[in-house]
């Protein structure tokens, strides 16, 4: 295209320069003329003539427009006027005759169109070359040259097959490439095979020929040389003859077509014409009455087979062949040179030749798309003809009788196609079980299981776009639609697992006790008796969630102890007051006023009004010491109970003490006392040790409350809708403390938990099933033989279960009833009716032929066959075409015997066979009539009148074939083997069985049916698929204590590994590389600071230790006992060991003091620190003070101010305090889950800043910022095992018969594994063998050799049989011949079809013909490739026939010789390289082979041939000489060669020789370099695994120099081995190492999976 455009563009180009040359050479007369109007018509001949200046332009074509699709449109164009140089100008100027018009009618495509049109691609056509830049070519072709290929592409209405404008197609898509690249390859010559043997001799006396053949391995391609001869031919020389040879043979011709006799009328006028009498003669005959009854009956009975056998017109003809005399050239001759006592017959019955008769098309079907479908629009419709005649000695088989083409429903009344999609019903109760492990403890005991769990649910396939609204008005919402056969859902099945959850219930906790309260009435409002109680109370800290809910599972959180004298406030004494003298003294005794407050029963502080009725304490004597008085220090608080209650040997008791601060002067001051009267006792915790308590049951079940009716809309209680009120109720008794239930007065009445509450009833589920699906349908088919009983069955599934005392699902799921009894299958059969009388050829025709006798001979008959029913009815002869297998042979061939012909009756049946190996049975037949008389028809050789058959010999044996099957389980008993299945357990282990099938084999080595050797198909043998054993963790250690004795610190436990997985087992989760135990279980724990604590008692008095006697007072030491005791909620308990409390905090156990003398001031103990002020700071202070208690005796003297002061240090005497967080836990569970939602907790902690843990109190004091989280939730992942589907059942086997069959099923994974599950099995398909079957088949027999009756050559027939053999079904048994019973019950085709030619025509050289050899066998497939490239050619197989010469004289009358090829698909690479034998002397055999190792000839480049002569030229003739690969002249090894100035050989010279192996070559040859002509060039290149001599002697005689230097470098390498000998045996110094003594640990690793 591009070229023309191009020729185009300077053709119009070559016309304007030559017309701008006419403008401007114009004269101006012929100027003006062509300018002027009216001087046109003068000059319009020369204006016909001149060229045109101005032409017509147009534009490109616009846009279709148009209101409806189709041809209607219009489209439009720019049309204007041009000068000849391009310019536009006025329309006037150009012709308007020749105006293009500027619209046109077009094409409007819609979008609907698509489906009208399309476009037709074309085949490509032939790869034509492309013209190459450089001409020269490659001398070796390596791939082929590069070309282009066309075709045609075209734009068709589909329906009509018409061509349609390329613009409707190409609105749609784009026109497809008219042309592409191609390759045509290198071009590929014929390749021949090697010839086979010489034949034997064509003459068996005198000179004859004897041939070899070869045929074609591969076609000429490409353009490649044609094919060689194929055939080779040489004289052969027998011993000389004895009688003449024959120069003449008798020759048959082929048979004419076959063709009717004339008319009746002209048969008759002239035999009339020939004998008359004879006619008159045989009339005579037919005058018997019963006799012309006869054939009135046969006529009207072969009337009615004519009709039934409308469908074939048999009529019988004749046909005629040649009989001719030929000689050995080929010329025909007189017949009776052909010495012959009988001529071959020249004319024979023969079947007229009909074609097939159809009848016209029917009308088509209607749609098979009843209904609308999106997805697959359109449906298929038929039309049918009928045979009217069938094919009577025809090739040609019948055309097809239907004809289908896709199609699509019209009109609007045509519905939606119903579409269907999976539904799923609920999801089943969440279940923790299947994640357990196989070791795990909570196997046993499943009802309180928690956390992660897995669920199930059904998916089931229904219609989906079926009537909806329908169904709403009578039906449920939840009813679902009806389940139909899954196989209709296409889409993937819903997932039918998942993981779910089921809370935990929280634990309930509670604080520790309260101290014991005062003895309190029961209800302060009520205030009734004097009987009361002491209470002590813990509370909640933790609601519990789960469970019975509510508090039902919380300890009792009220202990009571009866008492007497209750009160329910009481004052309570906050600070004394000083100690204030009677009367205003200075000193003396006094008293004490208490400072109180108003407290209740919890020891809150409430209005005083309120203690009313309480007694007011009163004031406490006191003494102030007088100057030179004894002073005591002030008492103690009281001690903590010595017991919390009184019993019979127990009593609870109280201590204060006071020391002595000063003792009294000697004169006038009251004395010290007794030490037994500075310590008080007193009795506490009167009350007796009976505690009681409420103790409740848990709550009941909700039972719906009838009292309650109003409440009947439904709420969500927990998030669970409910839908009435109901009541709970528990059981609550009162008990006392280690004795049990005692009556309820004991208790406190009035704090009673209550017995009854409400509830809320979650709603009833009832059962909800889908409606009964179809029926499944019944076998429609009728039944062939007895298959047993059908059954139709029908489904529903439950889609919501019952709960909360819902209906239950009563009704069943699943219900069969048999199908009704179907029709048994009609089968059809043909009837063949009896043989008509054999019809001769007419006399009139055959009456010329010698040695023809009239109404006998051979001839044909034809019968009639009809189509029955089984029971024997009439049928359709279409019926019988389907059903009952091959028509019968409709003629045959008969005899009409001649008085000289042999007659015998039929064989009879064979004899019965006794049963013994090596029996024989025999069949007999008899000589009849004249034939009895006849010599000839007695000879047994020609007619046997007997004929023995061997009878069978029933040996089996069995033997095993093909290998064992994969272990199998047997079904059906899964749940049996544990009872309860666990998820994934029992489905993939345990005990099986693997099959081997059995084959059996009958005494000839022939597969026969299994049975026969009593044998059921396999061998059975018990196999273990091992269970998989999960990894086993040891039990949870327990908790280590808290890490910290104050403060917040962690706990761990942890898991050590027993035994690892095996057999697929669970893996085991990672694990702590160092000690192999599980990555630790870590928590946070909570120390009490305060939990123990140091006690002090009072200091003792200040032991003096310098006595002044008289004054009893000086410097001393002081002591005091310090314990740690236990603290609890009533003070500090018992006394426990020293450890446990702070070492750091412990109070000092003695000091220094100052006794005071009598007259001194005496000052009370020191009182408490201040606080310093925070933040703490060297500026700020912190004071103590100490109150006077004695004045000193001196007036003038006042006792001194007692402050003492000291700076704020921090972390010394001053602190700050911060809130610490600690480390998230790790994930916990609780004790009853195995994964799913856990839970992280840490803790706060209060530090002090010199780091140390205190207790949160000072934190809290401060009132600091809380802002962290304590607990977030956290999960833990599940360790989901693998979940399988049930094996599928067994697939058909895969091979109908044979030894190869297997059966295969699947298994699919339905819930992959997930975290640390157990993994999936690799295995999912398993395979058994099927039983063994042979394959029976039919198989031709060979061709017999061609046979021309009666004469020597000429056109014969051929025969072969068809026979049933047996195979096992695999390539290389090509089948063993088996009586054809075995194959009566298969369709007798032979390779794939169904007809079978037994006998054909031939031809038969005459003695002296040049013919063709039959075709040889198809060749292998063969591709064209390169470097074992396929280049996309496909592959061809070729068959050749050779051609044969008997006479050397005949060759110019020889046929070509052939060639045949076919496509084939199954093709392969072959590659084609020289091969050469090793040299005999100078010679070698050279030859191209295959590379399968086929010899051929072509095929291997000639360029690369190798050389198959290697004799020197001229001959080496010197002594030890010898002609080399090269065709040069060598000396033998140990000889060098001496050359002439013309590089030939002189002579060969032995030389010394050093041997040096070199590195080249492997072994150990030596070379040899020449000495005579170094400087010349060797023909020979170094190192070619030759031998060459080094030569240490000049041709002087004198040593070379190089050998002077070969030895000092033999020196010089000789000293420095033998200096690295003596290095390496010398005995090294020992160094100093530095022994590391410490052991590195030995760390075993573990990950998992590996091995440890």
């Amino acid at each position: 295209m591009g070229l023309q455009r191009k020729r185009s563009v300077s053709r119009s180009q070559g016309a304007a320069g030559p017309r701008r040359g006419v403008l401007q050479l114009l004269p101006l007369p012929l100027l003006l003329l062509l300018l002027c109007p009216g001087a046109r018509g003068a000059a319009a001949q020369r204006e016909a003539e001149a060229p045109t200046l101005y032409l017509w332009k147009t534009g490109p074509w616009g846009r279709c427009m148009g209101d409806e699709c189709g041809p209607g449109g219009i489209q439009t164009r720019a049309v204007w006027c041009a000068h000849v140089e391009g310019w536009t100008t006025l329309h006037s100027n150009c012709k308007q005759a020749g105006r293009p018009s500027n619209q046109q009618n077009c094409f409007k495509v819609c979008d609907w169109h698509k489906e009208l049109y399309d476009w037709r691609l074309g085949p490509w056509n032939q790869c034509q070359p492309v013209i190459s830049k450089s001409l020269e070519k490659p001398l070796e072709c390596i791939k082929g040259e590069e070309g282009i290929q066309v075709r045609e592409v075209t734009c068709i209405q589909k329906d009509k097959d018409m061509p349609a404008e390329d613009i409707i197609c190409e609105y749609f898509e784009p026109k497809p490439l008219l042309e592409q690249a191609c390759l045509i390859p290198c071009q590929q010559d014929c390749i021949v095979s090697e010839f086979s043997p010489w034949s034997e001799c064509s003459k068996t006396c005198g000179s004859g020929l004897q041939h070899r053949t070869r045929h074609v391995v591969a076609p000429p391609q490409f353009g490649g040389s044609g094919c060689p001869n194929l055939t080779e031919f040489q004289v052969c020389q027998s011993s000389p003859c004895e009688a003449e040879e024959s120069m003449y043979s008798l020759q048959v011709g082929p048979w004419s077509s076959c063709s009717m006799p004339h008319s009746r009328q002209a048969r008759q006028a002239r035999r009339r014409g020939k004998n008359k009498d004879r006619e008159k003669d045989r009339g005579k005959g037919v005058k018997d009455p019963e006799a012309r009854e006869l054939i009135k009956k046969k006529r009207n009975r072969n009337r009615q087979n004519r009709q039934e056998n409308k469908y074939w017109d048999i009529q019988i003809g004749y046909q005629t062949r040649e009989v001719m005399c030929t000689n050995k050239t080929g010329k025909t001759a007189d017949l009776s040179f052909c010495e012959q006592e009988k001529l071959p017959m020249t004319v024979q019955s023969c079947v007229i030749t009909k074609e097939c008769q159809v009848s016209e098309w029917l009308e088509w079907s209607p749609c098979s798309a009843t209904c609308r479908d999106p997805a697959s629009p359109t449906g298929t419709r038929v039309r049918t003809r009928t045979i009217r005649q069938f094919p009577i000695g025809s090739e040609k088989e019948c055309p097809e009788l239907e004809e289908k083409e896709p199609c699509v429903s019209q009109g609007d009344g045509v519905a939606l196609c119903a579409t269907y999609g999976w539904t799923t019903t609920e999801w089943t109760e969440c279940r923790v079980d299947p994640l357990l492990s196989q070791q795990d403890k909570r196997r046993g005991n499943q009802t309180a299981l928690c956390g992660g769990g897995v669920q199930t649910r059904e998916a089931y396939c229904v219609r989906t776009n079926g009537n909806l609204l329908a169904h709403l008005d009578t039906r449920k919402d939840r009813e679902a639609s009806k389940p139909v056969d899954s196989k209709l859902c296409t889409g993937p099945v819903p997932n039918t697992t998942q993981l779910c959850h089921i809370p935990c219930p929280i634990e309930c906790e509670v604080s520790p006790w309260s101290a014991w309260g005062p003895c309190t009435y029961e209800n302060c409002d009520d205030q009734q008796g004097k009987k009361g109680f002491k209470l002590r109370k813990r509370r909640i800290t933790n609601e519990p969630t789960g469970g019975s809910g509510g508090t039902g599972n919380c300890p009792h959180l009220l202990e009571a102890i009866p008492c007497e004298e209750p009160s329910c406030y009481e004052w309570k004494a906050v600070r004394l007051g000083d100690c204030e003298p009677d009367n205003g003294k200075e000193c003396g005794p006094g008293t004490q006023v208490q400072e109180v407050v108003c407290i209740n029963s919890d020891g809150e502080e409430v209005d005083r009004q309120l203690c009313r009725d309480a007694i007011f304490p009163i004031p406490v004597a006191c003494d102030a010491p007088c100057p030179m008085d004894c002073v005591l220090s002030a008492w103690s608080t009281w001690s903590s109970c010595s017991h919390t209650c009184s019993g019979k040997t127990t009593e609870g008791k109280q201590i204060r003490a006071r020391s002595i601060l000063a003792y009294a002067g000697e004169e006038g001051g009251i004395r010290c006392p007794n030490t037994s009267a500075l310590q008080e006792v007193r009795s506490c915790n009167e009350h007796p040790c009976t505690v009681y308590h409420w103790q409740t049951g848990p709550w009941g079940q909700c039972i719906e409350d009838t009292s309650v009716s109003s409440f009947n809309t439904t709420t969500t209680w927990n998030g669970e809708a409910s839908c009435s009120v109901g009541m709970q109720t528990r059981k609550v008794i009162c008990v006392r403390v280690n004795v049990g239930q005692v009556g309820p007065k004991k208790c406190p009445e009035s704090l009673r938990p209550e017995t009854v509450r409400p509830c809320l009833l979650p709603c009833r589920k009832d059962c909800i099933v889908t409606p009964y699906s179809d029926w499944t349908p019944c076998p429609s088919s009728c039944r062939e033989g007895d298959l047993g009983v059908r059954k139709q069955s029908r489904l529903r599934v439950i889609i919501q279960l019952p709960a909360n005392g819902g209906r239950d699902c009563t009704d069943p799921l699943y219900e069969e009833k048999a199908c009704e009894a179907p029709q048994v299958c009609q089968s059809y059969r043909w009837k063949t009716h009896k043989w008509r009388r054999c019809q001769l050829v007419p006399w009139s025709i055959q009456q010329d032929i010698p040695g023809a006798q009239e109404g006998c001979g051979p001839g044909r008959q034809a019968r009639a066959i009809t189509c029955r029913k089984q029971d024997g009815g009439q049928a359709g002869i279409h019926d019988c075409l389907r059903y009952a297998g091959p028509v019968p042979a409709l003629t045959q061939a008969c005899q009409i015997p001649c008085q000289d012909d042999c007659q015998f009756t039929s064989w009879s049946k064979f004899s019965s066979c006794n049963g013994d190996c090596g029996a024989v049975r025999t069949r007999k037949r008899t000589i009849v009539g004249k034939s009895k008389k006849k010599e000839k028809c007695k000879n047994s050789h020609l007619y046997p009148l007997i004929e023995t058959q061997y009878c069978p010999c029933d040996k089996y044996n069995a033997q095993p074939v093909g290998n064992w099957s994969d272990c199998i389980l047997p079904e059906g008993k899964v749940e049996v083997l544990l009872g309860m299945k666990i998820q994934g357990d029992i489905k993939e282990c345990g005990q099986g069985y693997r099959y081997q099938a059995m084959a059996c084999y009958d005494q000839n080595g022939r597969l026969v049916e299994t049975s026969r050797c009593n044998s059921h198909g396999y061998i059975e043998e018990a196999c273990i698929i091992p269970c998989p054993s999960d990894c086993k963790l040891s039990e949870w250690s327990n908790w280590s204590r808290c890490s910290k004795s104050c403060g917040s610190g962690v706990k761990v436990r942890s898991k050590w590994l027993r035994e690892k997985p095996y057999n697929g087992g669970r893996p085991c989760p990672k694990l702590d590389h160092v000690n192999q135990a599980q990555v630790y279980e870590v928590v946070p724990c909570h120390s009490d600071c305060n939990q123990y604590i140091w006690v002090t008692e009072p200091w003792s008095v200040c032991k003096v230790t310098f006595v002044n006697m008289r004054d009893n007072c000086g410097e001393g030491v002081q002591t005091r006992k310090v314990r740690c005791m236990q603290n609890t909620a009533d003070g500090p308990s018992e006394h426990v060991e020293d450890y446990l409390c702070d070492p750091e905090e412990m109070p000092l156990g003695s000091r220094e003091c100052k006794l005071p003398c009598p007259e001194d001031c005496v000052i009370s103990e020191w009182g408490p620190w201040t606080r310093c002020a925070l933040p703490c700071n060297q500026s700020s202070f912190r004071q103590r003070s100490a109150d006077p208690i004695r004045q000193p005796a001196d007036e003038g003297r006042s006792c001194p101010n007692a402050v003492e002061k000291e700076a704020c240090n921090l972390n010394k005497n001053c602190y700050h305090y911060d809130y610490n967080v600690t480390d998230w836990s790790t994930c916990h569970l609780s004790e009853k889950a195995v994964c799913g939602n856990g839970i992280k907790t840490r803790m706060l902690d209060c530090v002090r800043s010199d780091g140390k843990s205190v207790d949160l109190k000072y934190c809290e004091e401060l009132a600091l910022e809380k802002h962290w989280q304590m607990n977030i939730s956290c999960m833990v992942e599940c360790p989901v095992n693998c979940q399988l589907s049930d094996w599928s059942p067994w697939s058909e086997c895969s091979q109908t018969c044979g030894l190869t069959g297997k059966m295969i099923r699947r298994r699919t994974v339905t819930q992959p594994f997930q975290g640390d599950g157990r993994p999936c099995p690799s295995l999912m398909e398993q395979s058994k063998p099927c039983p063994v079957k042979p394959c029976y088949r039919w198989q031709y027999g060979q061709w017999s050799p061609c046979q021309v009756q009666e004469a020597q050559c000429g056109e014969g027939t051929r025969t072969r049989n068809i026979s049933c053999v047996v195979s096992d079904g695999s390539s290389d048994d090509f089948g063993k011949v088996v009586d054809e019973e075995f194959c009566a019950d298969i369709e007798p085709t032979v390779d794939g079809s169904k007809k079978m030619i037994l006998e054909e025509t031939c031809t038969q050289p005459c003695p002296g013909d040049c013919y063709l050899k039959d075709w040889s066998p198809w060749s292998l497939c063969q591709l064209t490739c390169v470097n074992g490239e396929d280049l996309g050619f496909g592959g061809i197989q070729v068959r050749s026939r050779a051609v044969i010469i008997q006479e050397l004289e005949n060759q110019h009358l020889c046929p070509e010789q052939m060639l045949e090829t076919k496509s084939c698909d199954d093709g392969q690479c072959y590659e084609y390289k020289w091969m050469a034998s090793a040299w005999k002397g100078s010679s070698r055999t050279v030859w191209c082979q295959r590379s399968d190792g086929v010899n051929v000839t072509g095929g291997c480049l000639v360029v690369s041939q190798p050389d198959a002569d290697r004799s020197c030229n001229p001959p080496c003739t010197q002594p030890h000489s010898y002609c080399s690969e090269t065709k040069a002249c060598r000396c033998e090894e140990g000889y060098t060669e001496v050359m002439s100035s013309n590089s030939t050989l002189e002579q060969c010279t032995l030389i010394p020789v050093v041997v040096i192996p070199t590195m080249e070559d492997k072994r150990g040859d030596v070379k040899t370099s020449r000495a005579v002509h170094p400087t010349q060039p060797s023909s020979n290149p170094a190192g070619r695994g030759r031998t060459w001599f080094l030569q240490p002697f000049g041709p002087d005689g004198r040593l070379r120099t190089w050998v002077y230097g070969v030895a000092a470098g033999a020196f010089v390498l000789l000293i420095f081995i033998v200096s690295m000998i003596y290095l390496a045996c010398k005995k090294p110094k020992k160094p100093q190492r530095r022994q590391n003594n410490r052991l590195k640990p030995l760390t075993l690793a573990y990950d998992g999976d590996a091995d440890m």
